[in-house]
């Protein structure tokens, strides 16, 4: 009878399993990780691609606005919109959008931090939330966002303002927010406005009329143009206050990135 074979205590193969097989846990894992990687990679590469194809073409209706078709607070038939250039939106209604919304639009990167920690200390102390958003960070919300507070929609709005701001220059983002903005219950957008408001293109809108467009952005539901509400002819004085004290200046830096 031969001896029984003792492992060799300093052979590796000694402390593996049989057929060195994956723990199934481990193993479980890793694919998961695996899996969760490729498609962060994906979700990366697939935004990088569209917001570098939306910097040279206009987006569809339905790309930035299929939960207003889903849940659609006014009817989609009455929804209006008509997509123009820029150059076809009268200067004063982008200088009383800048002045109304983000007077540093021309200067910062995307996040104006010294209006964010504004807003903190003020939101610390008052009832009455402030926000703080930029027109980059707004154009990015109603682009590609949904309607949350949740971190992870803040989270995803920050990644493509980052995009847009590194790969447009600010005169497209200004115009694809002045086209995609909503004025009043399914108006969308300077030419839309313009026509529904005052009956005419946006080109030739004058410095009072877009005051009020303007006025009404914070809550285009609540605040009425036409007739103005009392809160949007106040607002819209103050606005027009902002237009004089900053004069072209901002338009002409973002313009001379055309």
């Amino acid at each position: 009878m031969a001896a029984p074979i003792i492992p060799d205590p300093d052979d590796p193969r000694h402390y593996q399993w049989e057929s060195d097989p994956e723990r199934p846990s481990a193993s479980l894992g890793r694919r998961v990780l695996r899996w969760a990687g490729k498609i962060a990679l994906a979700g990366l590469l697939c935004s990088v691609g569209l917001v570098a194809l939306l910097r040279f073409i206009d987006p569809p209706m339905w790309s930035w606005r299929i939960e207003r078709a889903l849940f659609p607070p006014a009817q989609l038939i009455q929804v209006r919109h008509e997509w123009v250039e820029l150059s076809s939106i009268a200067k004063e209604l982008q200088l009383a959008v800048i002045a109304a919304e983000d007077q540093r639009f021309a200067d910062h990167n995307g996040f104006d931090m010294a209006a964010i920690s504004a807003a903190l200390k003020h939101n610390q102390r008052s009832e009455r939330v402030r926000g703080a958003s930029t027109l980059s960070q707004q154009t990015a919300k109603n682009l590609f966002m949904w309607s949350d507070r949740s971190l992870l929609r803040k989270g995803l709005e920050a990644w493509f303002t980052l995009l847009m701001e590194l790969g447009w220059d600010k005169a497209r983002i200004l115009e694809v927010y002045l086209n995609i903005v909503e004025f009043g219950p399914g108006i969308y957008g300077a030419e839309a406005a313009a026509q529904h408001y005052f009956g005419k293109p946006a080109s030739h809108l004058t410095r009072y009329e877009s005051s009020l467009l303007a006025a009404a952005l914070p809550n285009p539901w609540r605040y009425r143009v036409k007739p103005p509400s009392p809160y949007v002819q106040k607002r819209s004085v103050w606005i027009r206050r902002q237009m004089g004290q900053l004069g072209q200046q901002p338009l002409n830096r973002v313009h001379q990135t055309e």
